[in-house]
């Protein structure tokens, strides 16, 4: 038997956080552009343990959309109250937090000139980390609704269905059943909020409805795949759904023979990628920062990561020349130039 996971570090953070918070005015809570489940759960935990503990009430928002089946069904099933960024008139708070994300990530659209003050999250640390007030930054955790579930139980902060159920899915989802990424807190949260989940609520989660563009992502997908010996690349084009690159990249990571694989799409004028890996000798974020050098922005961790090049104009032939452009960079830096990539189905 494993000895517990010691929630001191946890516990100190929080009782330190609450009592700043108290005496604070209005909370705003910022998820990630087009947030995952990791990141909604995290702003959700947030927002509980402000309310039970501090007395004090916050808003959550986040910028893009959410798009995935899963997330839509998860803020529907669990009554998660967040609104768009651009809907909210940021003057009115006195305390800004994000979660699952950090002040220069690229993956957040709140204004750069405005101050944060707490930063909570699992991805490598910034360096403009020393100008913001409260900062937990835990790069080995597989998710970051871990370390808001340790902040809760080191308050004994009831765990009701509702919150045990959205931190489960977040953590099952990050951490892909605890197969990809995770620590030993990761898999004891895990381990303890499975009795206190709500499964008619999980199955709605896991076994969304999806609308007849998601099924064409897919045939979009295999058609514009190119495979490079161990590296498959594909480009969505235009889409409607940003979180659609992430999922596709997350199946034909299951391609036999591959073991990397980098997406990207256009939305909103913006491109999104999302790059995949099976080989831990690869670390995906700085891979991915190394691709998109002098393009755009970058960020991930050990197997997983994801980019955004924020300005994106032109016709097909704009989004192919920077597949070229992408994919390129990405053999260069797996040193596995000279490869001529063939298409996926051999068309």
């Amino acid at each position: 038997m494993n000895p517990p996971v010691d929630l001191n570090r946890s516990r100190i953070f929080a009782e330190q956080l609450l009592d700043w918070v108290r005496g604070k005015g209005p909370i705003l809570i910022l998820a990630h552009d087009n947030p995952d489940p990791d990141s909604l759960a995290a702003a959700f935990a947030l927002q509980h343990l402000f309310l039970v503990k501090a007395g004090r009430e916050s808003v959550i928002a986040f910028g893009g959309v959410i798009g995935r089946g899963e997330n839509r069904a998860m803020v529907a099933e669990l009554e998660i109250d967040a609104v768009p960024l651009e809907k909210v008139d940021l003057d009115r708070f006195d305390v800004v937090c994000m979660v699952d994300t950090q002040p220069g990530a690229g993956n957040n659209s709140f204004p750069a000139d405005r101050e944060v003050h707490v930063v909570i999250d699992h991805h490598p640390l910034r360096k403009e980390a020393g100008t913001w007030r409260w900062v937990d930054v835990r790069e080995n955790y597989g998710a970051s609704a871990t370390i808001l579930y340790e902040y809760l139980v080191s308050q004994e902060v009831y765990l009701g269905t509702k919150l045990a159920t959205i931190l489960y899915y977040a953590i099952k989802s990050e951490t892909q059943e605890l197969g990809r990424e995770w620590c030993r807190a990761d898999r004891q949260a895990y381990l303890h909020l499975f009795p206190l989940v709500n499964n008619r609520i999980l199955f709605k989660i896991t076994h969304p409805t999806s609308p007849r563009q998601y099924f064409v992502s897919f045939s979009k997908a295999i058609q514009n795949a190119r495979i490079y010996g161990r590296v498959l690349v594909f480009n969505l084009l235009d889409i409607e759904n940003p979180d659609m690159v992430a999922e596709m990249a997350d199946f034909l990571l299951r391609m036999e023979g591959i073991e990397v694989v980098l997406g990207m799409g256009r939305y909103r004028q913006g491109g999104i990628l999302s790059l995949r890996t099976l080989d831990h000798s690869i670390n995906a974020g700085l891979a991915m920062q190394q691709v998109l050098s002098g393009l755009g922005t970058a960020g991930g961790h050990g197997l997983i990561a994801g980019g955004q090049v924020r300005t994106l104009e032109g016709g097909e032939d704009a989004l192919r020349d920077l597949e070229q452009t992408l994919t390129g960079r990405l053999l260069k830096t797996l040193q596995i130039e000279g490869i001529q990539g063939e298409p996926l189905t051999g068309s």
